[in-house]
């Protein structure tokens, strides 16, 4: 038989416990995560006004906000765009720089929600790395590999960490690669989220031409 201070605790348990991790959990993680973004963000203009003798809490925080609006609108107009040009023009001419710059463009403009110039192509998945298992993939390019057996056309494929601008890049048959009827945006939001955003049922972009084929009488 249970003793009645024990089964009165695992009671009290099986109530707060719910409360705890459903509810002040994401709380807690959310008020944690803001507070450090607004420290991280006041922490570029607050030095600048404790030299001047200036103690007021965010206010670090709402410059450096002003600040980056400020440059937004700047870079929008003719002469933002030229500057940006002009800086550009120089970066491109130092020797190891202008690879990383190229790189760290690329992956902020697959990111970005204005995706004109789109770096990754498609969304997919390749048998990484034992048979049985698979991994989110986006295809950046296609690439002709020649040798003395002919020539293979292969797809050029970034599998990202849940940071994103980290990862490895894989070069794969191109019928080894399991095309995704997901968009890119859909892709990064399940990479970012751990997986959590993943549809219940993935279906291949062969699968929905089958489908949106009309059915022949």
């Amino acid at each position: 038989m249970i003793p009645p201070k024990l089964l009165l605790l695992r009671l009290l348990l099986l109530r707060i416990m719910p409360g705890v991790s459903v509810i002040l959990f994401p709380i807690a993680i959310t008020f944690y995560i803001t507070w450090w973004f607004i420290h991280f963000v006041d922490g570029f203009f607050s030095p600048i006004y404790a030299q001047l003798g200036i103690d007021i809490f965010g206010l670090g925080f709402v410059t450096s906000i002003t600040f980056i609006f400020l440059v937004g609108v700047f870079m929008s107009s003719w002469l933002g765009a030229s500057v940006l040009g002009l800086g550009e023009w120089f970066i491109k001419r130092m020797p190891f720089v202008r690879h990383i710059y190229n790189a760290s463009k690329q992956i902020s403009s697959a990111i970005s929600p204005d995706q004109n110039t789109q770096a990754f192509k498609e969304v997919a998945i390749i048998r990484h790395p034992r048979i049985g298992e698979y991994a989110f993939a986006f295809i950046t390019s296609s690439v002709t590999l020649q040798s003395d057996a002919g020539e293979e056309e292969l797809c050029c494929v970034f599998v990202p960490t849940n940071h994103l601008y980290l990862g490895d890049i894989f070069l794969i048959n191109t019928k080894d690669v399991i095309r995704l009827n997901l968009s890119v945006r859909e892709g990064i939001e399940i990479v970012i989220s751990g997986g959590m955003s993943m549809p219940q049922i993935l279906s291949t972009l062969d699968t929905q031409l089958e489908r949106s084929r009309p059915e022949r009488s």
